[in-house]
């Protein structure tokens, strides 16, 4: 008898947790379908810099912050600056939605040029020839307090594109590009 309890509670355990995961996509979907502002904190481990955004209103994109968000994005070795795609914006947030954190994210690499991204290529097995860094698509990042496992169990949850995790490099990867992982 105390088996079959112990089996029961242990489904009722898993099937909660199972319940509560199959939510995240919608959460995090209606969060984006909700008119609200959407803020992003962030620290460019390259440069020192600091940003803190509200790059959506709550009805349209900031163009300014925009802007700042692709200086901040910036290739800092050849100092380029190209225009990121606001859903890698929008990606991020809902990660940090779903995470239920604000703590800043830690940006290792967004924007490469394709000069940059060949260079890190020569030194790198794991730098793809055709990158969506060199698009504008893609980010290598970390958060604050947050384990990498977390942060990729969330991002491959909600489905939003590419998805790499780099554990040993400590830093997981998503862009805009079709849903895969690696």
């Amino acid at each position: 008898m105390d088996h079959i309890n112990h089996l029961r509670r242990q489904l009722l355990v898993f099937g909660t947790a199972a319940a509560g995961l199959a939510l995240l996509p919608g959460t995090a979907f209606a969060t984006l379908s909700t008119p609200r502002p959407r803020m992003l904190t962030l620290n460019n481990l390259h440069t020192g810099e600091m940003l803190k955004t509200e790059f959506f209103n709550g009805k349209s994109y900031d163009q300014s912050e925009l802007s700042r968000l692709n200086h901040f994005f910036r290739d800092f070795r050849a100092n380029k600056i190209t225009e990121i795609d606001p859903q890698l914006f929008d990606h991020l947030y809902r990660l940090q939605t779903v995470l239920q954190t604000s703590k800043p994210v830690q940006l290792i690499s967004g924007y490469r040029t394709v000069q940059t991204n060949n260079s890190l290529r020569a030194k790198s097995e794991g730098v793809a020839k055709h990158s969506y860094h060199t698009l504008g698509k893609a980010m290598d990042f970390h958060i604050e307090g947050t384990p990498l496992s977390m942060i990729r169990k969330a991002a491959l949850k909600l489905r939003m594109g590419g998805v790499g995790y780099y554990p040993r490099s400590n830093f997981v990867h998503i862009d805009t590009g079709p849903a895969r992982t690696w």
